[in-house]
This record gives C-alpha cells, structure tokens and sequence, in this order.
C-alpha cells in the first residue's frame, strides 16, 4: 500500500486530496499543529482512516520525527499561511512558515535518509507572478511576486528546482492558478461571495462588504486540480507545471454569476457595499495561465468550467445555511 504524507491536510486542498488518495488505495497521514481543533475533528468526521500526526512546519525537529515514523513513499506540501491578505499583516509569519517551511520538509527528508525514495509534491502558486510580464502565464514567465506570501511561496518554489538539480530528488512543483470549492476558507473572496449571496438569499443578512472588484483571475475547481498533483508524482522525474483553466474573470464577474444563481436580481449596489479597507497595499490585476504542458504530459485539462464552479460553491453555502 502506497503511503502518502500531507502538510495542511486540514485545508481545502487537503480534503480533496485525501479523498482522492484513500480512493486509490492510499494509507494517508496528515501533519497537523494542533492549534486549529474543530476543523482537525471535522476532518477526522469525514475520514475517519487518516492518522493525523502532530507537527509544524516551522518546527524541524517534529517534521524529522513524522518523516521518520510514517516513511512515505509521497509527500505532499500543501501547508502553509495561505491567505495573501494575512501575509501583509504577518510577513516574518508567512515567510518561515510558507517559505522555510518547505525547506525545513526536504532537510527532514534528507536526514532520514529517504531522498532518494520520496516523491515530493510542493503547492507553488500563480501569485509569485504577480506583476504579470507576459500573457498568459506558463512556466518560463518571469516571476514578479506582489505579496510576502508571493515572496515566500518563490522562495520554495526555488528551493525546490535546487533540490531536485543538487540532490536528484523527485520534486515537482504545481503552478496552481486560482482554484476554489466547497471547502474553501471564508476567508477568500470566492467563498466570502457565496457565503454572504446564500445568506442574503435566506433572509439572514441584506448586504455585505468587499474591496475590489476589478482584479482578475483564472479559476478552476479544487476537487480538478489535486488530480494533477498526484499525476504529477506518478511521472519518472519531477519536473513544474501550470495547473490552470485558461480563462480568467474578474470578482465582479464571480459576484454576478453568484447573484445570478441565487436567483437575486438587481443592482450589485443593492447587495455589496464598497470597504477601502480590503485593499491590498499591492494587487495583482490579472493572472491566466497556460495549461498547455500539464495537457501535453499529464493529460490533465481543468474539466470544470467557471460557472460550474461558482454554481458548486453557491449551491453548497445554500444547503449550509439553510441547516443553520
């Protein structure tokens, strides 16, 4: 039986993952710090099976003792200070846990001695393009990082290419563009959208705040995208690869569609107050990206569509409030 480890287990990239893994037959293991107790219990509800191992990422000593306990076959990096907003609050935060953090993963790696065993999966992120320099986005784009959460997930995004070249380890890298579900945090726009619209549509609330509405982004469906992650470490080398859908959309656009779903008409003045404080002291304007290698490799192609997506997300936080 294939064993696999997974950082940020808890998240929503987590939850799909484990469901694909144990689907597959996996024995699945998730690193967890302890401090989030009522997502760790919601997690287990749902997966019962998954051993969840206490540890940090910014704690070298817990990683060396996991690595060495449950010896994986594949490791699957997908935790870290995940929210752009929050890494302009807590820079030094999101720089040891984001960026070092992975670093720290390949040197527990390497000290049990298992670097020529594991095959090595880490969530890099469109955002290290930032500023954009082309259009769209593939894996030879220049990076132009707006964010310290930018910043952090290039600096792993690097040491991984180092790693792979200086140690030939299996490393591969998901480009991955903007990808969201029914399990993301509400601290994202996406599900802050859709939380709020289902609300409004049972009476709850009348309106809500956000920031801007003009940035622009390439959404796909998180349940699609952790498909590509595991496709990627069935492959004889690591190598990185854009995970995307090709098309982008703007928040008004997601908002609108969301609305539209919900079946409330109207102005989006009626429904969305402006707050000048959720702008970002940075922004990125727009991300696309380029599929094309993960298509000509991997065979992988985004097979959910955007308004599927937002359809999948509304529907969801309908039924959810409707229990509340």
């Amino acid at each position: 039986m294939t064993r696999a480890l997974i950082t940020g287990i808890t998240g929503q990239d987590g939850h799909h993952l484990t469901k694909l893994l144990l689907e597959l037959g996996y024995e699945v293991f998730g690193v967890t710090n302890g401090e989030q107790k009522s997502q760790e219990e919601s997690f287990t509800k749902l997966f019962p099976h998954v051993k969840l191992l206490e540890g940090d990422l910014t704690d070298f000593s817990s990683l060396v003792t996991i690595i060495r306990q449950t010896k994986p076959d594949e490791v699957y990096n997908l935790g870290a200070i995940s929210f752009v907003g929050i890494s302009f609050k807590m820079p030094e935060v999101t720089a040891n846990v984001t960026g070092l953090g992975f670093l720290r993963l390949l040197e527990a790696i390497r000290k049990v001695g298992l670097e020529d065993n594991v095959k090595i999966y880490q969530a890099s992120s469109s955002e290290m393009y930032g500023k954009v320099r082309e259009i769209p986005q593939n894996e030879l784009t220049p990076f132009y990082p707006r964010s310290p959460y930018g910043v952090a997930k290039t600096f792993a995004h690097y040491t991984a290419v180092n790693y792979r070249e200086a140690y030939d380890m299996h490393i591969s890298c998901g480009i991955l563009f903007n990808h969201e579900g029914e399990y993301r945090g509400h601290e994202f726009v996406t599900r802050k959208i859709s939380h709020h619209v289902a609300l409004i549509k049972n009476g709850a609330i009348k309106d809500f705040t956000l920031g801007d509405l003009s940035p622009q982004r390439d959404w796909g469906y998180a349940g699609d995208y952790v498909q590509a992650m595991h496709t990627m470490l069935q492959q004889s080398s690591g190598d990185d690869f854009v995970i995307a859908s090709g098309e982008t959309h703007s928040v008004r656009d997601f908002l609108t569609l969301a609305l539209k779903i919900a079946g409330l008409k109207g102005d989006l003045d009626s429904y969305v107050k402006f707050d000048k404080e959720m702008i970002r002291p940075s922004e990125v304007d727009l991300l696309i990206g380029d599929p094309s290698k993960a298509k000509n490799d991997l065979n992988w192609v985004a097979a959910t569509k955007f308004e599927e997506l937002v359809r999948i997300m509304v529907e969801n936080d309908l039924n959810l409030t409707k229990q509340a």
